[in-house]
């Protein structure tokens, strides 16, 4: 099986540095810089409170490596976080953020594991099979940009290496218990991530790798017009071939640079319809270029009964919000009832054309 059952000491147990669950910019760094990041983002805390008052599960196997530059260590690969909890009940001064709640934790833990379960594998690449079930379909799912971090570091291991795009996504799909048009979009926008990564994310006030959705590249592969918007062909051996770097960066801006704290189009479903219908539509996308909001845009494209649709459920929700701040309303504005009375007659005038239209 080329894996052995050890209890081994957390002296000798190493945090992963390159986590795929890391940010980049913290990738590589310390074992204090893995540490932090586990309390911050990874309720972490409630994991230390977990094992201080109820010791280690020792179901909860931590599968490691040996560490190749250092004999006798092993490197962590599945199990940071609780490696984390647990070296800081040991040791609360291995932190310099969350010092009040993680000493707390500490001071009133009843356990205090000095050897955690491990399952020793030869190499890394077996684990990171096991991981793709556990984190991408199974239970534990990580984040988008984490599921992409790792798939891209899977496909470079030996098994998937030499084999071409499309055939690795196929392979993996089938290891991971997915579809391949899923992995290939995993991939493809991770790929599309790293390119803005690497212009540092265009000079964006404020979008790091903590910030960045992923989704919004995954989302948008799946729409015909935003995928041909930046030349990328899903199908394809090479599917940034022909990328059109210029556009990639438009739409980056457009979805993560905010004024008065918006951005220009948002990136759930509704946004990302919008944006697609906008892009595909000559006469709308110079006009959203130009500067019209998305949805004036989108009015160009001349599809007026999702038009009309929307503009109802934002009359509506208007409304709505005004029904449940009236109790609180000390007095009502001269022209209230005056706009009351255009409601009414404006309705009016809607169920009679939607009368006409139904018979």
């Amino acid at each position: 099986m080329g894996q052995d059952l050890e209890s081994i000491l957390i002296s000798n147990l190493k945090l992963d540095l390159f986590n795929p669950r890391l940010p980049k910019s913290k990738q590589g760094k310390d074992e204090k810089t893995v540490i932090e990041f586990m309390l911050l983002e990874a309720a972490t805390l409630e994991l230390m409170l977990a094992i201080g008052e109820n010791d280690f599960f020792a179901g909860e196997l931590l599968l490691v490596v040996e560490d190749k530059t250092e004999k006798g260590k092993y490197v962590v690969v599945e199990g940071n976080r609780r490696l984390t909890a647990v070296k800081l009940l040991h040791n609360p001064e291995l932190t310099s953020v969350k010092k009040i709640a993680t000493k707390e934790i500490v001071d009133n833990a009843k356990f205090k594991p000095t050897e955690l379960p491990c399952l020793v594998f030869e190499d890394k690449s077996k684990i990171l099979k096991y991981l793709g079930f556990r984190h991408i379909t199974g239970i534990k799912s990580w984040r988008l940009l984490e599921k992409a971090r790792y798939l891209f570091e899977l496909r470079n291991t030996e098994d998937f290496k030499n084999l071409s795009f499309l055939d690795s996504s196929r392979e993996i799909a089938k290891m991971i218990g997915s579809t391949s048009a899923y992995v290939k979009r995993l991939l493809i926008s991770f790929e599309l991530y790293k390119v803005v990564e690497d212009e540092a994310f265009y000079q964006i006030e404020g979008l790091n790798d903590t910030r960045f959705f992923l989704n919004y590249f995954t989302d948008g592969l799946n729409k015909d017009n935003i995928r041909n918007f930046i030349e990328v062909n899903i199908n394809s051996e090479n599917p940034l071939e022909n990328l059109n770097i210029e556009n990639l960066k438009k739409l980056t801006h457009w979805w993560f640079e905010k004024s008065e704290g918006q951005s220009r189009v948002l990136g759930d479903s509704e946004g990302l319809k919008l944006l697609d219908k906008v892009i595909g539509h000559e006469e709308a996308l110079i006009a959203f270029e130009r500067g019209l909001s998305i949805y004036e845009a989108y009015e160009i494209t001349d599809d007026f009964d999702i038009q009309f649709e929307n503009r109802i459920r934002e009359t509506l929700k208007g409304i709505e919000k005004a029904h449940l701040l009236s109790p609180k309303v000390k007095k009502f504005y001269t022209k209230f009832s005056e706009d009351i009375q255009t409601i009414k007659s404006t309705v009016e005038i809607l169920e009679t054309s939607f009368n006409i239209k139904t018979k």
